[in-house]
């Protein structure tokens, strides 16, 4: 546990993150460094897409007590995004793809094509699923296979339905997809880690919106985060 709240207002909550104060030059090394050590990263997509910051970890550096903070510090939905290439490996499709219900045609998402998400997972040696044990256990397991897909029989791990929420990276990344999806796995990507992150929506308590740009960031440097805004990473990579 944490014991700090993101949802304390720091007055700026109109910002939108491209005047929240220039990054400082080793904030993506700082991010990078972060992932491969276990510790999350903030990243803010953009103001005209979902306009919402992300608590990223590494998939297999996710333990309990990272659960709460995703729960607890972040408070959106926690999600683990897996390589397209993967996802492949395992058959995972796009959730809109495999169920057949008409509530699955015609998104209007407003900020992107489509949407992410694929199946939800518990692993088989967890009980019901949702405590932090077993959210980490089914978490880090993922980032287990991530990493020697070939090695791993993915039905006999994970159990469906289950409390983690799986997204599908596009599979040209960012290339094709601006998200937090994408974002995320291309960090890992350069971090030279498995292609599987977890991804958590950053909530206000006060309001129920997302968490402002301005907010965010403090947050991130109350706890010596990394804090990234999406178009730092697209100058990066791109």
């Amino acid at each position: 546990m944490t014991g700090h709240r993101a949802g304390a207002r720091s007055g700026a909550s109109t910002d939108d993150g491209a005047n929240a104060g220039a990054p400082s030059a080793n904030a993506f090394d700082h991010a990078l460094e972060s992932l491969r050590n276990g510790e999350p990263v903030l990243v803010h997509d953009a103001a005209d897409r979902e306009g919402e910051t992300d608590l990223i970890y590494h998939a297999d550096a996710v333990t309990p007590d990272a659960v709460a903070r995703l729960r607890n510090d972040a408070g959106g939905l926690v999600c683990v995004a897996l390589g397209y290439e993967i996802a492949e490996v395992f058959d995972l499709p796009f959730y809109s793809d495999a169920v057949d219900h008409p509530a699955t045609s015609d998104h209007e998402l407003g900020y992107d094509d489509r949407s992410s998400f694929s199946l939800t997972v518990n692993h088989r040696d967890t009980y019901t699923g949702i405590t932090d044990e077993d959210r980490s256990t089914t978490i880090r397991s993922l980032g287990e296979v991530a990493a020697d897909p070939d090695g791993a029989d993915f039905a006999a791990e994970f159990r469906v339905p289950g409390h983690v929420h799986l997204l599908k990276g596009a599979p040209d990344l960012l290339a094709q997809r601006e998200g937090h999806t994408e974002l995320g796995l291309a960090l890992a990507d350069v971090a030279d880690l498995a292609p599987a992150v977890v991804v958590c929506e950053m909530l206000d308590d006060q309001t129920g919106e997302a968490l402002s740009p301005a907010d965010a960031r403090a947050y991130a440097e109350r706890h010596d985060f990394a804090y990234l805004e999406g178009r730092e990473i697209l100058e990066r990579l791109g």
